[in-house]
């Protein structure tokens, strides 16, 4: 029987009439999944409870930053703690040197921060800093790439391999778009062309060094590191996006992880436990060159709100023993098993899996490392899986392209029956 959605269905048609596409991110229209966005009443722990009273488990969490799952206790506390002692400063806190020295205990390579309130600020910094520093035009981007909204990320590659990106947004000229140089993921011969054609005009190269937001296309370390050293040859930036990889899988990036340093990056997400918050990281050298020091002009009025930067303390207080990324590894573990004891004879059954973040990829072959290389009979497959499982009580984000997420607050048993229900319906 499926559960009644009245309220929701009658609250996403009045938003219609008053938000565009009756959301406030276009994603949560639920365009590509179909039927109506559930409207949350309140949440706790792994799951939510709708606007109708139906529970459900949340795999979405916020699309990452809620890796303690939905009003951990302490970072609840944290909030309240803050609040009351105001909402905004517009000015210094105490908080804001707490949290950086607890950001930057996660990357050694780094060593100031600069505070904002998103994922898209923090690129759109990173971006002007890394011109202001060389001088340089152009932006080296990845195709399946995205880095947030900002104009000159908002581009998509042409049919060639070496080619200038053109804007994938009304809105954007393309003349801010064709600063922008774009490549394929996984690529080195592309990634060789360029830099031999673009590689004195190029600031900065930006690329996720674990790509989640269009599928997990995992790189292979050998790729990250011939970029590393293009970059270097060439005088340009290498720019870590890690606002999703940041403290996901271990405490702290997932460039180090892999030994691959970067000269900044973009965190978010996790840092803000859920709270609104962005940082942008780098050695003293770059960082110096935004204001007030340097003539790289950035700043916000809510940058270093108290109340965000007290969820991410004690997120990150919580993370820092260690023993919350086991955890996380052992339920994706819990994951693996059942998935593949109940589907793995079929050959469109694939994952990727890395730590507490999961893709479904539903289709044969290996699992890809590119965006072009995704087929569109997995996120066919997946927009059919997506209603289905809303009515068995789990919600996973509507999109194929978006990845599932695992937080300490979810049991075996539910991680266990996740696995258990795409299995069943990978075989209908």
């Amino acid at each position: 029987m499926k559960p009644s959605i009245k309220k929701s269905e009658e609250l996403y048609q009045k938003a219609c009439s008053l938000m565009p596409g009756g959301v406030s991110s276009p994603v949560r229209a639920f365009g590509s999944v179909g039927g109506t966005p559930r409207y949350y009443a309140r949440a706790q722990g792994s799951r939510f409870f709708d606007e109708d009273g139906n529970e459900y488990v949340d795999y979405c969490l916020s699309w990452g930053p809620l890796i303690l799952g939905h009003a951990h206790p302490a970072v609840v506390e944290a909030v309240c703690v803050a609040a009351r002692d105001g909402l905004s400063f517009g000015a210094c806190c105490q908080r804001e040197i707490e949290l950086a020295e607890r950001v930057l205990a996660g990357f050694p390579d780094m060593e100031q921060v600069r505070f904002v309130s998103s994922g898209t600020e923090a690129v759109m910094t990173a971006i002007r800093l890394a011109r202001g520093v060389t001088g340089r035009p152009k932006i080296l981007k990845f195709t399946g790439g995205y880095h947030g909204h900002s104009d000159s990320l908002l581009v998509e590659a042409g049919s060639g391999l070496v080619t200038f990106g053109t804007s994938s947004s009304q809105g954007v000229p393309d003349s801010f778009a064709q600063e922008t140089v774009v490549c394929p993921l996984n690529d080195e011969e592309a990634l060789e062309k360029i830099f031999a054609s673009f590689g004195d005009q190029l600031a900065a190269a930006i690329v996720e060094p674990l790509p989640a937001n269009n599928g997990l296309l995992e790189q292979k370390p050998a790729w990250l590191a011939k970029l590393r050293a293009l970059t270097e040859k060439a005088g340009a930036l290498l720019i870590f996006d890690e606002v999703i990889s940041g403290f996901r899988l271990r405490y702290g990036g997932y460039g180090d992880l892999l030994g691959i340093r970067a000269d900044l990056i973009t965190l978010g997400k996790i840092i803000g436990g859920g709270m609104p918050v962005g940082a942008l990281c780098g050695p003293k050298k770059i960082m110096a060159a935004l204001a007030p020091l340097g003539g790289v002009y950035q700043a916000g009025t809510l940058s270093g709100n108290p109340v965000s930067l007290a969820a991410g303390i004690a997120t990150l207080e919580i993370l820092a023993d260690g023993g919350s990324y086991e955890k996380l590894e052992s339920l994706g573990r819990q994951f693996d098993q059942p998935l593949r004891q109940d589907a793995g004879d079929l050959a469109y059954a694939n994952w990727r899996r890395l730590g507490s973040v999961i893709w479904l990829y539903l289709a044969p072959g290996e699992i890809p490392r590119s965006a072009e290389g995704i087929a569109d009979e997995s996120a066919e497959r997946f927009n059919k899986m997506h209603a289905p499982l809303l009515d068995r009580g789990i919600y996973l984000a509507p999109s194929a392209y978006e990845v599932t997420f695992l937080s300490t607050a979810h049991s075996p048993d539910e991680v266990t029956d996740l696995a258990k229900q795409i299995a069943t319906l990978i075989r209908e």
